[in-house]
């Protein structure tokens, strides 16, 4: 796909989480571009961070292939009842969930909810996230620090657990992790940190689940226009952001879609531990 926006974009800045429709110019997911083939049909996934940015393009991609999804989200409902409505236009059945992936409890009620309503778990995709930006370790409060292990990878671990005993052989689990677990931004210091724990944890994952068949990868992504960007980065930093890659533009979350649609497919079977770069050109080696 050519043609997709290069910086410099306006300069911008929104509140954290960020929303959506209040970008320029705002995300393609694939709403007019993703075409299914059967691939998931009849499979029934969670999605976190569902409601918008790399979340919500993995939910058109899944619904699209023929899965029923969970989104999990905090409490973006107007994006979560868009990625809603495009799951729903795909024919499949959408469950939103609001609530913060911080709780352990609030994390199991999520399982229980897919459970119930869906009828099962066979794909978990762990995928929301927080970051901001800080250019002296100082100004990152012990708050702040902790916020983002809690976010991003304790409750990956809290999700896992409460999934694993209800997915049978075949199913997948799939983590975001980022650029930044090999390559780490310094003024993304918590994060990146996060990151680099999420890749660990997900080929220790690997290896624990392989005997249940159960496979377990993550996708590296790049730096993706979401909007985790203007509501976490300086304006000027947002009107340059990508520019850094080979490919001179932040990826769009419709381009992650089918990585995260291959990992899943059950004819995958024998790819499990692996981390899939999706970063414009820089390597992750």
């Amino acid at each position: 796909m050519t043609g997709y926006p290069q910086p410099p974009f306006p300069e911008q800045q929104q509140k954290i989480p960020g929303r959506t429709n209040e970008m320029s110019p705002v995300p393609d997911h694939g709403e007019k571009t993703y075409v299914g083939s059967g691939r998931l049909e009849g499979k029934k996934a969670i999605i976190t961070g569902g409601d918008s940015g790399i979340g919500r393009a993995v939910a058109i991609a899944y619904a699209r292939e023929g899965a029923d999804i969970l989104i999990a989200y905090l409490d973006e409902h107007d994006d979560a009842e868009e990625t809603r409505r495009l799951v729903e236009e795909a024919g499949r059945r959408a469950v939103l969930v609001a609530g913060d992936i911080q709780s352990s409890s609030h994390c199991r009620q999520i399982v229980e909810k897919a459970r119930t309503e869906l009828g099962g778990i066979d794909i978990l995709v762990n995928n929301a996230a927080h970051q901001n930006t800080f250019t002296e370790i100082e100004d990152i409060s012990d708050d702040e620090w902790e916020m983002t292990f809690a976010v991003n990878i304790h409750a990956m671990f809290y999700l896992t657990k409460a999934a694993v005993p209800h997915m049978k052989a075949g199913a997948a689990i799939i983590n975001t992790a980022s650029v930044n677990s090999d390559s780490p931004n310094p003024t993304l210091l918590a994060y990146a940190t996060t990151k680099g724990a999420i890749q660990n944890f997900t080929a220790g994952l690997a290896q624990l689940l392989a005997e249940k068949g159960i496979r377990a990868n993550a996708v590296a992504p790049g730096p993706i226009w979401t909007p985790l960007i203007p509501s976490t980065m300086p304006a000027e930093k947002v009107a340059e952001f990508g520019k850094q890659v080979p490919m001179k533009r932040p990826g769009q979350p419709a381009e992650l879609a089918t990585t995260y649609v291959m990992l899943a497919d059950p004819l995958s079977s024998y790819v499990s531990g692996a981390t899939i770069a999706v970063t414009g050109g820089k390597p992750i080696i």
